[in-house]
């Protein structure tokens, strides 16, 4: 826009390559790259399209979690009741299969099951604003879980193999790619446009920012956190489908720690607890980060416990690497 002075005006910024590559997604593509060679060094079996396809498979169900998660944390609160939420989801399903009902019911009343027990959280969380998202869902994890060791107590549910359609929701593939993978990678190419390109998406920037702010602008605030904990819900009985699908059976005790790894993914891919703040590819390929990292170090048998030790530490260095600056730490004044 031109002044009366002759003077340019631009809103548009300049295309800057340091500030490209200094972006968080191409810190994870370098990190992917280097997973992919350790692996690929540590074991000679590593490299195949057909294997490494198939291992998508281990850890593709919890990754749907990670999407409607990349949004709470995007709104800066947390879910941590998505673990029991699966194990209901999937206990329902179960249940009204072996009532005699077609699996097809059993799968919508799955997604109503996880449906409703997200509604359930933001219902909560919308009508107490004062109450902290933690707390709610720290009690509705145990709500939830509870009612699925009541509806099973230690006994499991299955017999899902006999219906070949539901059991190729895991097994399947198209050629060689997982049937579980495409539909994956759709439902997070429609879960990134909304988030990047929308104006729903740009309203979820604005209330991680400040929510009060975002209030006054004219903003639905508390509606917007309802849907997004709803879908959130739906998701995760998404997972406990796939999850169903993969077992054969379910018991009341699956999913547990679900919620911890979908936030360590989704932290991870830079989508920060404080809000307001991340973008949804790094998400995506810190699922595939972390799950070729298990897969890898799986096939040289390293211990489970060894294994959390390593992903651990791995995720601890990710997250400081931002904050890590030369010269940062001066000696202090005299007298200090």
């Amino acid at each position: 826009m031109a002044t009366k002075t002759g003077r340019v005006i631009s809103a548009e910024q300049k295309f800057s390559w340091k500030r490209a590559l200094l972006r968080w997604e191409v810190f994870l593509v370098v990190i992917f790259i280097a997973v992919n060679i350790m692996n690929a060094c540590i074991s000679p079996y590593y490299l195949s399209v057909n294997g490494l396809f198939t291992a998508t498979s281990s850890f593709l169900d919890k990754a749907f979690i990670v999407l409607p998660m990349a949004y709470v944390l995007l709104l800066g609160e947390i879910d941590i009741s998505v673990g029991a939420t699966v194990a209901l989801s999937a206990c329902m399903l179960g249940i009204t299969f072996n009532a005699g009902m077609p699996m097809g019911v059993a799968v919508i009343v799955c997604l109503l099951t996880g449906s409703l027990c997200g509604a359930l959280n933001g219902l909560i969380l919308t009508k107490f604003t004062e109450l902290a998202p933690m707390i709610v869902t720290l009690g509705t994890q145990i709500l939830f879980r509870g009612i699925a060791e009541i509806l099973l107590t230690d006994q499991a549910t299955g017999g899902f193999n006999q219906v070949p359609w539901f059991k190729s929701l895991y097994w399947g593939k198209v050629g060689v790619v997982p049937i579980m993978f495409i539909i994956f990678i759709l439902c997070a190419i429609v879960f990134g446009i909304i988030m990047h390109c929308t104006t729903f998406g740009r309203r979820m920037y604005a209330i991680g920012k400040n929510s009060e702010a975002a209030g006054y602008s004219g903003i639905p605030v508390q509606k917007i956190r309802f849907l997004v904990y709803t879908i959130t819900g739906t998701f995760s009985a998404v997972t406990a489908i796939f999850l169903a699908s993969g077992m054969g059976s379910v018991r009341s005790n699956i999913a547990s720690g679900y919620e911890l790894e979908a936030i360590s993914m989704a932290v991870l891919g830079g989508i920060l607890t404080d809000g307001g703040k991340g973008n949804f590819p790094g998400a995506i390929l810190a699922v595939f980060i972390l799950g070729f990292l298990r897969y890898g170090l799986g096939l040289v048998n390293v211990p489970s416990q060894l294994m959390m030790v390593i992903i651990g530490l791995l995720l601890i260095l990710v997250v400081m690497a931002p904050n890590l600056k030369v010269g940062r730490w001066k000696a202090a004044p005299k007298g200090m």
